[in-house]
């Protein structure tokens, strides 16, 4: 384990036998994000996205239900299927470059067992406050170092 990792950070690293694959560690977890054929419109892995979907969606799921039990709600199954797209800031009223691209992503959520309409209508809410897409909304700084090799 390397110092970055003891110190919570996660690598990432690729080389040159394959330098569209990225091995990912994160503590014990291995995980491998493929490009390779991204460009030929085959897609054989998870690419960088769909990482960034995932931690939406599991973040969302799990804060879902952490709500309803806190309430004592019967929320049996929480499921979020999402999409990224970039779309025209022209749909965007708020921006000032209308010729910018935006990132967007949808959200479909599925909520099983006996809820309210009431109760349904708060879960919504409340899938928008999950502590990813707080970050995801907020915007994120990145500091980048270069390290001696």
């Amino acid at each position: 384990m390397s110092l970055e990792e003891k110190e919570g950070f996660i690598t990432v690293y690729t080389d040159s036998s394959s330098p569209l694959v990225a091995h990912i560690s994160a503590g014990v977890d291995k995980m491998v994000i493929d490009e390779s054929g991204v460009a030929e419109g085959i897609k054989e892995g998870a690419d960088p996205y769909d990482y960034i979907l995932a931690a939406l969606g599991s973040c969302t799921v799990i804060t879902l239900h952490m709500y309803a039990q806190r309430k004592g709600w019967p929320l049996e199954r929480a499921e979020v299927s999402l999409r990224h797209e970039r779309v025209h800031a022209v749909d965007c009223a708020q921006c000032g470059e209308k010729e910018a691209k935006l990132n967007r992503v949808t959200k479909h959520l599925r909520l099983t067992g006996n809820l309210t309409e009431e109760q349904r209508q708060r879960l919504r809410v409340i899938s928008t406050k999950c502590p990813v897409q707080k970050t995801l909304e907020a915007g994120i700084f990145v500091e980048t170092h270069l390290k001696e090799e």
